[in-house]
């Protein structure tokens, strides 16, 4: 992995920060993560900073990113060609000025912003980089196609669907289509969600579930395209961002508090992966629960999870139960991790709710075909997509946003998985 780190001032060189990446099938996430460490550092005093010299040699628009011609360009104090690009504003960052500071031609900047081919990677991510760190935006989009765009990273297909009802139900209004990526899938094919969003130049962009990189969120900002984020993981990166999410805390409060009110105190929680804001704020909230009520976690009874799926439910419930003594409750991340619960139960002669409460989250339509029906926290999903869409919209039409964070209430579902605990 390679980024570039500016001109040498003495040599008028290209310098570069170059870090080895083994391969492997997670060599491509490997690599961001590197990337963005490199950017990182060549941020840092340090290393200077990415400055345009005092001539720096512009490439015309018919020339390829291999050749150069002799027309230069005169830095001002930012650091910026002292002629602004037209329809720019002074001190403002404009395509031209960009495509000086990476040392190729705007049509190559702008192909990166449209997400067409024909820039090598290397030159890709250097732009990329001067887009994001010089916080450009381009002044006109054009004509975007009459899509918004929702963004998995991992589409579950219960949660998928009522998002993508809640979006329909606002942009259909609007005469407006709604198309779905999933973007964890594109990646582990070596594919490049971002770019080929920007090539479609959607409305507006959604995020469910993120899982991705600040350049790629920079890119689009600098795109012009409209994105907010449903249910966000939590980046630094993303506080800017517009986001719609749920009382994920007050969710994991309310369920640990309703095993306690039964009396159970052996309480054990199989959390979701901790790289996910909604699951430590589920934790956190049942935490909470429990130390109020003067119970507090156990450790040997906290497990982790990394995909909030029901074979992590299968398996770690599969551990707690062999626990001594076993827990007489378990509360998981989600209602897949549950209903793994549930066939751990079932495999180790354990009956819900006699010998076992189970507590799910998210209250998918399986959690009332299950056997028995399963207590969970409800996420108003149809309603959080509903939010973000019209928030995209709002965004799209050059309007102010009311609120740039919105948060919807989840409701506790007491149904027939959770009971008094067994009598010793």
């Amino acid at each position: 992995m390679r980024v570039y780190a500016g001109i040498d001032p003495a040599s008028r060189r290209r310098r570069y920060l170059t870090e080895t990446v083994p391969a492997g099938p997670r060599a491509f996430e490997e690599a961001e993560t590197v990337r963005s460490r490199l950017l990182e550092a060549v941020r840092k005093p340090s290393v200077p900073q990415v400055r345009a010299p005092a001539s720096v040699p512009v490439r015309s628009s018919a020339a390829s990113d291999d050749t150069t011609t002799a027309s230069s360009v005169t830095p001002m104090a930012s650091g910026f060609p002292d002629t602004p690009h037209r329809g720019g504003r002074r001190g403002r960052p404009t395509l031209s000025m960009i495509a000086s500071l990476a040392d190729v031609s705007a049509p190559t900047v702008s192909k990166v912003l449209n997400g067409r081919s024909g820039v090598a990677a290397e030159t890709r991510f250097r732009i990329e980089a001067l887009l994001r760190d010089h916080g450009y935006r381009r002044p006109e989009l054009g004509t975007p196609s009459a899509t918004v765009e929702v963004v998995f990273y991992g589409m579950q297909s219960n949660l998928a669907v009522a998002i993508l009802q809640g979006v329909e139900q606002v942009v259909g209004e609007q005469r407006l289509a709604v198309g779905f990526t999933d973007a964890r899938r594109q990646v582990s094919q070596g594919r490049f969600w971002s770019r080929d969003l920007l090539a479609r130049r959607p409305t507006g962009v959604i995020a469910v579930h993120l899982g991705f990189t600040s350049e790629q969120h920079a890119l689009l900002g600098a795109s012009g395209i409209p994105l907010v984020v449903l249910d966000p993981t939590g980046e630094p990166p993303l506080s800017m961002v517009p986001s719609v999410t749920s009382t994920n805390w007050s969710g994991g409060f309310e369920a640990a508090r309703h095993l306690l009110d039964l009396g159970h105190r052996r309480i054990a929680i199989i959390a979701g992966p901790t790289d996910r804001l909604c699951a430590r704020a589920r934790l956190d909230g049942a935490r909470a629960a429990l130390e109020a009520a003067g119970t507090r976690l156990d450790p040997q009874l906290l497990r982790t999870g990394q995909w909030f799926s029901f074979d992590e439910g299968l398996n770690l419930g599969q551990e707690l139960l062999r626990s001594t003594p076993a827990p007489t409750a378990v509360l998981c991340g989600n209602d897949l991790q549950a209903l793994g619960v549930y066939e751990a139960a079932r495999l180790a002669g354990r009956r819900i709710p006699q010998d076992l409460s189970v507590v799910g989250f998210d209250d998918i339509p399986y959690t009332r075909l299950c056997g028995p029906q399963m207590t969970s926290v409800a996420q108003p999903l149809t309603e959080m997509g509903a939010a973000a869409a019209e928030m995209v919209l709002t965004m799209a039409a050059n309007r102010s946003l009311p609120q740039a964070r919105i948060e919807l209430a989840t409701t506790l579902m007491v149904r027939d998985s959770t009971a008094a605990p067994p009598t010793r």
